[in-house]
């Protein structure tokens, strides 16, 4: 039973040794990604069943895929084989997919050209409790953007929970119409919205403080993600609960807390430091599984958030897109055992 529903747009990332490293050596790393897949590992790794769907042209690269996607013991039954090329990005080795390293080859993809009517929902949510997808997919094109509502509305009409990461990438609107026209009427169909303040704003058109970076402590920001949540919650009825982190430059590392909130009140988790990591990539998609994780499994909002804070990151220090860490190692890391 595959109660958990990943959807969106599968990658192939090609991340170069710079300095023309990858010239001179004949090589450039490879790795199957995308927010929703590196979701539906995560959850496997801890032994929640799960789904991925996606699309990709119907050839031996995709077959070679799909047994690797099977072998991480996850669903691929929903997959739909279509258009002519998978989806493409290349990325510096330790670079932030948010900042100006990322080059996207996606235009045209499979999953890009999918339109209504191509996945039969109905089928595909057999046995599942949990829709999952994030704002990358409707930023891909209009047509995507369709098919997320599409299936947004066969969930909700089932009675399923969905969750949305708010994902921002500056680089994939490019269809004619700014985030904030497309992704509240996605949102409205969501129990569980994550995402950070900034994002909240630019997807949602959430306020958010002008010199929000004045006050940078732990508690000026807790009390932004207190209001972003409230007012979240006031403009889409169905959200119970919100999530935030804060990931920010520390030296040449990274300091990092996030936020839940729940039924009126807002938890916190500790406030991590590293002062060099591995890699940025896929750090938020951890959180977003370590939340589903701790959503799925009824725990306490404090073991929800200490739970995805601690998974996300250590996700930091692991070169790729996915997760390898157990759910030992993530709560070890909590009590100092790790």
């Amino acid at each position: 039973m595959s109660n958990v529903f990943c959807f969106g747009e599968i990658l192939l990332r090609l991340s170069p040794e710079l300095q023309g490293g990858w010239l001179r050596h004949h090589r450039m790393s490879a790795f199957i990604g995308g927010a929703e897949l590196n979701v539906a590992t995560a959850l496997s790794k801890w032994n929640i069943p799960v789904m991925y769907c996606s699309a990709m042209p119907d050839n031996y690269l995709s077959q070679e895929i799909i047994a690797d996607i099977q072998q991480k013991g996850i669903d691929t039954s929903a997959f739909h084989f279509s258009g002519n090329r998978l989806g493409i990005y290349y990325l510096p080795q330790g670079a932030d997919l948010k900042h100006a390293g990322v080059i996207y080859d996606r235009a045209h993809s499979s999953f890009a050209d999918l339109k209504p009517g191509m996945i039969n929902w109905d089928e595909a949510f057999k046995n599942v409790l949990w829709f999952h997808f994030s704002a990358i997919s409707p930023a891909v094109s209009e047509d995507a953007a369709a098919v997320c509502e599409e299936a947004l509305k066969a969930a909700s009409g089932k009675g399923i929970t969905i969750s949305v990461d708010l994902n921002y990438r500056s680089k994939l609107w490019q269809y004619g119409k700014r985030p904030v026209e497309v992704m509240p009427s996605l949102v409205q169909y969501c129990d569980v919205i994550m995402g950070n303040v900034w994002a909240a704003n630019t997807l949602l058109g959430i306020d958010v403080e002008e010199n929000i970076h004045d006050n940078s402590s732990k508690e000026s920001y807790l009390h932004h993600s207190l209001t972003s949540s409230q007012q979240i919650q006031q403009k889409f009825s169905k959200c119970k609960t919100v999530a935030n982190t804060f990931r920010f430059d520390h030296k040449d590392g990274i300091r990092y807390f996030t936020a839940l909130y729940q039924d009126g009140t807002q938890s916190s988790s500790k406030e991590f430091f590293a002062d060099t990591i591995v890699d940025k990539v896929g750090s938020g998609d951890c959180f977003m599984a370590g939340l589903i994780y701790g959503l799925y499994k009824n725990q306490s909002q404090q073991e929800i958030i200490d739970f995805a804070a601690s998974a996300a990151y250590g996700k930091l220090f692991e070169k790729g897109d996915v997760t390898s860490q157990d759910v030992l190692t993530i709560r070890g890391r909590l009590i100092g055992q790790e």
